[in-house]
């Protein structure tokens, strides 16, 4: 197992209180950073320091001007897939419009994927997709909510890797995020709504046989419920 270097240590809390800052506004747009003042504040060599700000730039949150050094970047040139800038967008002022365009996404995406995996999914698959039904069901009843989330994170991940469209599998970590986000910021109920378990059923038992009409349409039964109830949490605060 690889273990994270000392230099590794070192610099991911420094991305991650940058990218945040960044990302919430405290680090506005046109701001300059210096990495002299940098190292001052979070203590480290230049090195570090400079390996830092590379990560921020690979996300575009900075860029480099000559004779000024790194400027923080316009969120339009942000990489909205990342998923680092996705968890920093949950956790700040952006949290609600970041929760309906990632609701959005998935639901233009996973009806789709849904159809596909009904056509395309290994046989392995499709009998798994039915066991992390049963587990939702089984750890939502229950009100374990850390348990459900590693389902649903398994569920919507094997869904979109089996649904044969590359593009698709690549959105596995951006959906894993909204549904971390969802039960981090408690904007989840305790218990899930029995809607939503049944509907994580039909979908998997309609991929197992194959169907693909039925999976598509169960799919986007779920992504709704989703939409809805999130429309709900937001305005009126978490159940």
């Amino acid at each position: 197992m690889n273990r994270p270097t000392g230099a590794k240590v070192l610099q991911e809390p420094i991305i991650e209180t940058l990218g945040r800052e960044i990302v919430g506004g405290e680090l506005p747009a046109g701001e300059r950073l210096t990495l002299e003042r940098l190292q001052e504040r979070f203590g480290v060599s230049r090195t570090v320091m400079r390996d830092c700000m590379r990560v921020l730039e690979s996300l575009r949150l900075v860029y480099p001007k000559r004779r000024l050094g790194l400027v923080v970047q316009e969120s339009r040139f942000w990489n909205p897939m990342d998923p680092r800038i996705i968890r920093w967008r949950l956790a700040g002022p952006g949290r609600d419009r970041q929760y309906a365009e990632l609701t959005e996404l998935r639901i233009a995406v996973e009806p789709i994927a849904a159809a596909g995996a009904a056509e395309r999914a290994s046989e392995g698959a499709r009998a798994e997709m039915v066991a992390l039904a049963a587990d939702l069901r089984r750890h939502g009843e229950a009100g374990e909510l850390e348990a459900f989330l590693a389902a649903d994170i398994a569920f919507h991940s094997l869904l979109l890797e089996s649904s044969g469209n590359a593009m698709f599998a690549s959105l596995r970590s951006v959906v894993a995020e909204v549904l971390s986000g969802r039960t981090q910021q408690g904007l989840m109920p305790f218990r899930p709504h029995s809607e939503a378990l049944d509907e994580h059923e039909a979908v998997a038992a309609s991929i197992a046989a194959g169907d693909r009409a039925a999976a598509e349409a169960h799919m986007q039964v779920l992504v709704d419920e989703v939409r809805h109830a999130l429309e709900k949490d937001l305005d009126g605060g978490a159940r």
